[in-house]
């Protein structure tokens, strides 16, 4: 069995939304995916303008396997780029080829290459199979840390100036990690 890792291109798309929903069952959120193929064709394949959003597809003998989901941060303290791994599945029934790995190695390939200086992602904590992959390949957690969001009725209530419940805010807080 033949194991690739390519950049996706546009036909993907139907092939990456079946895996986001596949990753969706296995994160215990069956009915979270509101993304669209025509959702991912616009962000990872837009008509004008460079993509936003970036792809990359593990194929094994021709069929889509698994996926990277991934876009571009900065840091100001290095004042370098990085990678955001939004994603990154494997379809559970191919597991065990070495997808993940390969996928994760491509994406280090693309921070050397560009010499951008971090690539980072976010795990369930209850994920412990992925978590001890991660910690096999020299990730370290960064529990000093804490992943906030914004969104729903939130977000709204935000950008339009309603203020939900005030809270203490302390000079020169960043809520943003570098």
């Amino acid at each position: 069995m033949s194991l690739t890792i390519r950049e996706a291109v546009p036909t993907d798309v139907p092939a990456i939304l079946r895996l986001v929903r596949a990753l969706a069952e296995y994160e215990r959120e069956p009915d979270a995916v509101e993304a669209t193929e025509q959702d991912f064709a616009e962000a990872l394949f837009p008509g004008d303008g460079a993509p936003t959003t970036h792809a990359l597809i593990a194929e094994q003998d021709g069929q889509a396997i698994g996926l990277a989901v991934w876009f571009v941060t900065f840091s100001t303290w290095t004042g370098r780029n990085g990678i955001w791994l939004e994603d990154l599945f494997v379809d559970p029934a191919a597991r065990g080829v070495g997808a993940g790995t390969a996928l994760l190695r491509r994406l280090a390939e693309i921070c050397v290459e560009r010499d951008w200086r971090r690539l980072e992602w976010c795990v369930l904590t209850w994920n412990e199979p992925s978590i001890a992959f991660y910690r096999s390949l020299g990730s370290v957690p960064k529990s000093e840390w804490e992943t906030h969001r914004i969104d729903g009725d939130a977000l709204v209530s935000l950008a339009s100036g309603v203020a939900r419940s005030p809270g203490p805010v302390e000079a020169g807080h960043d809520p943003a990690p570098r």
